[in-house]
């Protein structure tokens, strides 16, 4: 059986009949199937946003009766990659017979608890709050979705008259409320009232769509979702332009992609004054659609309508008032003429805290913007990590995308303050945010890493992601990278080409990284090469390359990831990887052990002259780490071999007879070394030199 292909207008959408008669008749499987469907695209619901469910009939392992369980998406689920475990499994009714105890409106919140009494399935995914809205509805298959179109029409002064006309008595309107258990009842009662329907509008909210199987209950929210797009699509620009015409012009993709590149560590320095942020940049046709228009002065302020809209992306943006080709080259004087932006927005938020606060409203949250918009460049996020920043990108797309359809077909009308505050500040929320895992202990920095297509570099990539950073892997060998990057999961990892011999290259990489996370809280200097000769066979080209990638790499690297850490002023780590030769003398080392010694020595000078930034500039010496080490399985274990007239697979054992703790070293011991430089362990540590050797007593410092 061949695969279906659903085509409507606006989307195309993918039914594949095979996989689902592999199902079968597994009700939990198909809907599992269905919800990743309408997942996968932005404009159906956003990221984590909307909620899927089915009904089927159980056997009560108590009672030996059969009963109606519904499974539907847990708290914190994302249906485009939901799966079994994302399910929260419950007694419909159960569920039903809250109705008995509910107390009213002003008791909402105590209503989630009563979920627990519900579970059927033991191992249940923690009900949302939306799981009454999918109980109270008779039918078997049900999808609430958040998809743009319906929202612009939701969020419309004219929604329930517009929505009308789309789909005449097939829907139902439900005027904005806070999702809870009285939305449920309303939901109920409209059912109750047309049992006919298709489907409902929240206003200001979303879809609710259903059938009594799961292909039904997909086609008919695709045809729903469709009607809506197409209605929009019929009245752009009929009446007005859209947003009211272009005001501004972008500039091209490369001019674009150098002032985002350049602005972002001072944005985030600025957007990190309470805590770290880290930073996502886009500049999609969509955002500089709305960005660069006549309109952005008057919808901007008013603040998105759907509650998973703002609540990651906070109420309203903050518009960047900087002409798009400013000059940015000095950094000091660039912060200065935009930092009353900031202070400004801090006021406006701590003030819309204080007019909406109840009396056991949590305390007050970060006050910076997680939205920047910058008319002729692009939209900048920030928040806690990489993934949560361009999600609150994503979604603030969604919130232009719902304004330009409400402003083509009425008026868009974002929620009053208050509402909005009541959803930003819920208890109920707060305590999911109580709930997250702890940070750890690298969560919200950046590094950057040069030498780390492989080895010793790739080693401390990945165990500071393992740690909650970010990193950009750097390497002059692109395949290496591209290779090296596909380990690491989607937000944890970008990577850049870079020669550290070239000051340009090294700056491209660093604008890399800006644009990917916003800038760079710690740069390792590992690049190296090595050789073994005596002088009478070093000749003046080994020296020069071995002091270009050695000494000169790591003054160019520094010098331009300070400058990053200087435009953020959030102070950062700069950690050296040396080796043992740069404070042992050993045969046939004199190039690579004199560049060496350099690099331990520069770190002394940067550490003195860094310090007043709060950046902190540290030596990691290692000996010899033979396995997996790029330098060693190159020509530099044959010589050193040579040298000590053994055999190459001597080696690690040669080398750990002669350490203080017979140790053979490993490249997880350097990766662990850079990381205790940098993780806070030793925040009031710089200029320090730390031997990962194994014990060589000539090596010892002090």
């Amino acid at each position: 059986m061949e695969s279906r292909t659903l085509k409507f207008n606006h989307v195309d959408y993918l039914w594949d009949e095979a996989k689902a008669a592999e199902l079968g008749d597994d009700q939990i499987a198909l809907l599992l199937y269905r919800s990743n469907l309408l997942g996968t695209d932005l404009r159906i619901t956003n990221y984590g946003g909307g909620n899927t469910s089915c009904k089927v009939d159980e056997k009560d392992p108590l009672t030996g009766e059969i009963v109606e369980i519904m499974y539907v998406k847990g708290s914190g689920g994302d249906i485009g990659t939901l799966d079994r475990a994302g399910l929260a499994g419950l007694y419909v009714d159960k569920l039903r017979a809250l109705k008995n105890v509910y107390r009213g409106i002003e008791f909402e919140d105590e209503m989630v608890e009563l979920f627990n009494h519900c579970i059927y399935d033991q191992n249940s995914k923690a009900p949302s709050i939306d799981t009454p809205l999918h109980a109270l509805l008779p039918y078997k298959h049900i999808d609430h979705l958040h998809p743009d179109a319906a929202i612009a029409i939701a969020a419309s002064k004219d929604g329930e008259k517009i929505m009308k006309e789309i789909y005449g008595d097939d829907f139902a309107w439900i005027p904005w409320q806070k999702p809870g258990f009285d939305l449920s009842l309303q939901l109920e009662e409209a059912i109750n009232k047309n049992p006919n329907l298709k489907g409902l509008y929240l206003g200001g909210h979303g879809l609710f769509t259903w059938a009594d199987n799961a292909y039904d209950c997909y086609i008919n929210s695709l045809e729903s979702v469709e009607k809506a797009s197409a209605y929009l699509g019929a009245n752009y620009g009929k009446n007005r332009p859209v947003f009211g015409g272009q005001r501004t012009e972008s500039l091209n993709k490369e001019d674009r992609t150098s002032q985002a590149s350049d602005i972002a560590p001072i944005l985030r320095g600025l957007c990190s004054s309470n805590q770290l942020m880290v930073g996502h940049f886009s500049d999609d046709e969509r955002i500089l659609e709305f960005a660069n228009s006549f309109d952005i002065d008057k919808l901007a302020p008013l603040g998105t309508s759907c509650p998973d809209h703002f609540l990651r992306t906070k109420i309203r943006p903050l518009v960047l008032d900087l002409p798009k080709d400013a000059d940015l080259s000095d950094s000091e004087a660039i912060k200065s003429k935009i930092e009353h932006q900031w202070i400004e927005y801090r006021e406006y938020y701590n003030n819309y805290y204080e007019s909406c606060k109840r009396n056991n409203s949590p305390a007050i949250r970060d006050n910076n913007p997680v939205i920047i918009i910058w008319p002729g460049v692009g939209m900048f996020s920030f928040a806690k990590n990489k993934q949560t920043a361009r999600v609150a990108n994503e979604f603030y797309l969604n919130a232009i995308n719902v304004m330009k359809g409400a402003e083509a077909v009425s008026e868009y009308v974002a929620l009053p303050l208050q509402e909005a505050f009541d959803i930003e500040y819920w208890l109920l929320e707060e305590a999911k945010l109580q709930r997250m895992p702890k940070e750890k202990s690298l969560s919200r920095k950046v590094a950057l890493i040069s030498g780390s297509g492989g080895g010793i570099g790739l080693e401390i990539a990945k165990l500071m992601v393992e740690n909650g950073a970010c990193v950009v892997l750097t390497d002059i060998d692109e395949s290496r990278l591209v290779e090296a990057h596909k380990g690491f999961k989607r937000d944890t990892a970008e990577y850049a080409v870079m020669d550290v011999t070239s000051g340009n290259s090294i700056k491209e990489a660093f604008r890399k990284a800006s644009l990917a996370f916003g800038g760079v809280d710690i740069i390792v200097n590992n690049a190296g090469i090595a050789t073994s000769k005596s002088l009478k066979d070093t000749e003046e080209k080994d020296w020069d390359l071995l002091h270009n990638i050695l000494v000169k790499g790591s003054f160019l690297t520094a010098k331009e990831g300070a400058e990053i850490l200087r435009k953020q002023g959030l102070g950062g780590d700069i950690v050296n990887i040396a080796s043992k030769n740069a404070l042992v003398s050993g045969p046939n080392n004199l190039g690579y052990g004199s560049a060496k010694a350099a690099q331990v020595h520069m770190t002394r000078l940067l550490a003195t002259e860094l310090g007043v930034d709060g950046i902190r500039v540290n030596t990691v010496n290692p000996d010899a780490v033979i396995k997996g080490s790029n330098i060693w399985e190159g020509g530099w274990g044959e010589g050193r071999a040579k040298a000590y007239g053994i055999t190459v697979d001597e080696l690690p054992a040669h080398y750990a007879k002669r350490t203080i703790l017979n140790a053979i070293l490993e490249r997880e011991d350097i990766a662990k070394a850079v990381l205790v430089f940098v993780d806070g362990s030793l925040s009031k540590s710089t200029g320090n030199i730390l031997n990962v050797d194994g014990g060589v007593a000539a090596a010892f410092v002090r």
